[in-house]
């Protein structure tokens, strides 16, 4: 974080605050941003502003960054599996049921607890205190692969591949029901649920989400899927799926009741970030990794 306070001026209008912010420190999280504005650490045109205010050719901005504070997570052991690993970067294989941070709720047993412990706290500081290493994230009950960045080079590089899309990310899913083409396209727009706002859903005033599903097996009740993302839209695949008729088995967020036999045990959504390959950050060379399908998904598949 760019500790102490900055004084910049707009060479054009540039509308939002916390957009143009993010633009001149795209290290920085949007969120991040707003909440120093709205902490009153930032000023336009000399006067008090929020996240909303619009910048104008020629306003002053001035912004304070609060010094950087010690970590004061503690780094906890338990084992993770690593699926590639160099001084730069490493890449995890996700369990089901682990939280990738701390947050509202998981002040401990973290991804990034035991993240702290492997690296002996070698982490990108970019993500701030509660967030080391972290470039993106898998729901808590998502299994498979994650990238974590060690350098805060390292992660800024990853994170604009992740905003060029260069980052190529397959999932497979176990979905209700056997769809009735062997693959497809879902273009639709995913936003926030405009009356249940810890949901996301399909709508027109949502930001653009691409998924691509093939059909792998057809199971009879349920089928086995592939999904490949090419945006990172939050609860994206299992919003997409949904709209389509065939929900993630497990998921009882965007899934609906239903008596199907053993498969209505599942403990989780039956969902699984399958491979992730990117270029490397610093070599460029393309790193490919694979996160064999868990044990709990083979079991649903199989009906047990």
């Amino acid at each position: 974080m760019p500790s102490g306070r900055h004084h910049l001026t707009a060479s054009e209008a540039c509308g939002r605050l916390d957009l143009w912010l993010h633009e001149q420190f795209p290290d920085c999280s949007r969120s991040m941003l707003q909440r120093l504005v709205r902490d009153g650490r930032a000023t336009l045109g000399g006067q008090s502003c929020d996240s909303k205010s619009l910048v104008r050719a020629g306003d002053v901005v001035e912004i304070e960054f609060p010094a950087p504070q010690p970590a004061s997570l503690e780094p906890e052991d338990f084992p993770l599996n690593i699926l590639f690993e160099d001084k730069h970067l490493l890449v995890l294989d996700k369990p089901p049921g682990v939280v990738v941070h701390p947050g509202a709720g998981h002040a401990e047993h973290t991804l990034v607890h035991a993240l702290l412990h492997h690296c002996r706290g070698q982490l990108s500081g970019i993500g701030g205190e509660e967030r080391p290493g972290i470039v993106h994230r898998l729901d808590k009950d998502t299994s498979g692969c994650l990238v974590v960045a060690k350098t805060d080079p390292a992660h800024r590089a990853l994170a604009e591949s992740f905003q060029t899309r260069t980052v190529e990310k397959s999932y497979l899913a176990l979905v209700w029901g056997e769809p009735r083409m062997p693959s497809g396209k879902i273009d639709k727009p995913v936003g926030r649920h405009r009356v249940h706002r810890h949901k996301m859903t399909v709508t027109e005033k949502g930001r653009s989400a691409l998924t691509e599903w093939k059909v792998i097996e057809r199971l009879g009740t349920i089928s086995l899927l592939e999904c490949r993302i090419h945006t990172g839209r939050t609860h994206q695949i299992r919003v997409h799926l949904a709209s389509l008729g065939h929900p993630v088995v497990g998921d009882t967020l965007y899934g609906r009741a239903r008596d199907a036999g053993p498969h209505r045990l599942a403990g989780r959504q039956m969902l699984h970030a399958w491979k992730l390959a990117f270029d490397h950050p610093i070599s460029q060379k393309r790193i490919a990794c694979e996160a064999p399908i868990p044990e709990d998904m083979m079991r649903t598949r199989k009906g047990k």
